[in-house]
């Protein structure tokens, strides 16, 4: 009996100490199913499990992401990664990306009287911001079919998708088409918007969302930042793994205050889905972010209009070391 309480004191020690020596790390993105791997590693305490709190706050826009993660006001940033490259090349900010996580999932969507793509001619373009990431692949598809902003259709800039739907409702301003994402994308073709397509198969290869911080937090933090990748591989493997799909489901239905039927299509449409969903142990694609800078060339003719190399974009030696730690090498 004394060697019984002894360990169970000792464990509840154990306990008290891993509680009190949790770290929170500050953690922006965009209310979105993209971030199940995030919701379902906070449920499970996958993050706890590697010596974090996860501190989740949503952004409306990405402009005030980027404002908000130069100024400190948290530590870590999800979302598109062409955001990062924003910042370095339109605010000088010294940020690095850190990891991939997704494709973007993007379709393509319009109003229902859109019979092509080529009748958005004399027609709004909604976005979150102009100059950026998904707004570019709109560009790029309207560009293959022959239209180019400011001459055939014009751009607004509305915010994030949620907004994007309902300018497309509301027809304001002519709001016909914007690129659209689960679980909002599958939502708004039960209210009878059209999908002209997903982005991957319309222009191909694109690394969507990732991580990305200011290099300088992560060379003050760099095995706190190795941590957390490393818990985000665990959940994004448990995200993709069909034993957590009830539970996934609920909570894509929860976060995002959705209908089970449509958290249900996003998880087994889009986020499980090979090329278009999660990307398996959030590996970062080169490939696609070579499309990312390649498009940013193409419309913001930055750099000359040729896209540069890669490399000052990216630091993936954060998450080498947190794969091996993941598996135990």
């Amino acid at each position: 009996m004394t060697k019984w309480i002894c360990g169970l004191a000792m464990c509840c020690a154990v306990a008290s100490v891993s509680a009190q020596t949790l770290t929170t790390v500050r953690v922006n993105t965009f209310p979105n199913a993209t971030n199940l791997a995030l919701y379902l590693g906070i449920a499970n305490g996958v993050f706890e499990k590697r010596g974090i709190t996860v501190d989740l706050r949503f952004t409306q826009n990405s402009e005030a992401q980027r404002e908000g993660l130069a100024k400190g006001e948290f530590d870590i940033a999800y979302s598109a990664v062409d955001n990062a490259v924003a910042m370095v090349e339109t605010a000088n900010a010294d940020v690095v990306i850190v990891s991939g996580g997704d494709t973007s999932m993007n379709e393509f969507m319009t109003r229902p009287e859109i019979q092509s793509v080529a009748d958005m001619r004399g027609k709004t373009l909604v976005v979150d911001r102009p100059d950026t990431a998904y707004a570019l692949q709109a560009k790029k598809i309207l560009k293959n079919a022959g239209l180019i902003e400011g001459r055939d259709y014009a751009i607004k800039p509305v915010g994030f998708t949620p907004s994007r739907i309902e300018a497309m409702e509301k027809y304001t301003d002519n709001s016909a088409a914007g690129m659209l994402n689960p679980p909002f994308s599958f939502a708004a073709k039960d209210k009878g918007l059209k999908s002209f397509g997903r982005a991957i198969d319309l222009i191909g290869p694109y690394q969507g969302g990732g991580l990305f911080v200011m290099r300088a937090w992560a060379g003050a933090n760099g095995p706190l930042l190795e941590r957390f990748i490393a818990a985000y591989i665990e959940a994004t493997r448990m995200a993709l793994a069909p034993a957590n799909r009830v539970q996934s489901i609920a909570l894509l239905a929860s976060r995002l205050k959705q209908e089970p039927q449509v958290a249900a299509r996003t998880y087994d449409e889009a986020l499980t889905q090979a090329r278009f969903g999660l990307v398996p142990d959030i590996k970062f694609d080169l490939e696609g972010f070579k499309s990312v800078l390649a498009l940013r060339a193409e419309f913001q003719g930055q750099w000359g209009g040729k896209a540069p190399a890669p490399d000052r974009y990216i630091d993936l030696g954060y998450y080498g070391r947190a794969l091996k730690m993941v598996e135990g090498k």
